[in-house]
């Protein structure tokens, strides 16, 4: 170990680091790199899995009704809130990717209840599972988007009767 003063400074060392990834990476031509959009790329894979999009979205769907039954049942135990809330968020990040950014507006909704809800230790149980319902009869109706009047209006519903506790809630 090297001693110094409060004068000296310490020396450094440089160590460099091998670029391994540049050996696992095949670099395009001239002619290849102005031919190849990754945007398009990204998008064409993006259509390949698209149609696996419903089947992705209704399986979360039913981890989130099982988690909100689980939750209901054990009266918001730290670990089915825990759960519960994990299932609202990952509904949240993933619906507009997956096609149903209406569904994305309710489970951000239903994660705003969640901490408002944890936060003053009362748990409205019916208007928690209003929303469960609201994002899982979603699912069966293919409401996806703002065209979709029915759900619009769901949502809207849903966001109103929550105000009072979302609104301490900083989104």
């Amino acid at each position: 170990m090297a001693s110094f003063s409060s004068s000296d400074k310490p020396s450094q060392e440089h160590i460099p680091v091998p670029n391994l990834l540049a050996k696992k990476v095949r670099k395009l031509s001239p002619v290849e790199a102005a031919k190849f959009d990754p945007v398009k790329a990204a998008e064409e894979a993006i259509e390949k899995l698209s149609n696996k999009f419903e089947s992705w979205m209704a399986a979360e769907v039913e981890r989130l009704k099982d988690a909100n039954l689980a939750a209901q049942q054990a009266d918001f135990s730290e670990e089915t809130y825990d759960a519960l809330f994990r299932y609202a968020h990952d509904i949240k990040g993933q619906a507009k990717t997956l096609g149903f950014p209406l569904i994305g507006r309710v489970a951000n909704n239903l994660t705003l209840l969640l901490v408002a809800a944890n936060t003053e230790q009362t748990y409205p149980k019916e208007l928690i599972s209003q929303h469960v319902d609201a994002i899982n009869a979603m699912i069966f109706e293919d409401a996806r988007d703002e065209s979709n009047q029915l759900g619009v209006a769901l949502v809207t519903r849903l966001e109103e009767a929550s105000k009072p506790l979302t609104d301490m809630v900083d989104s």
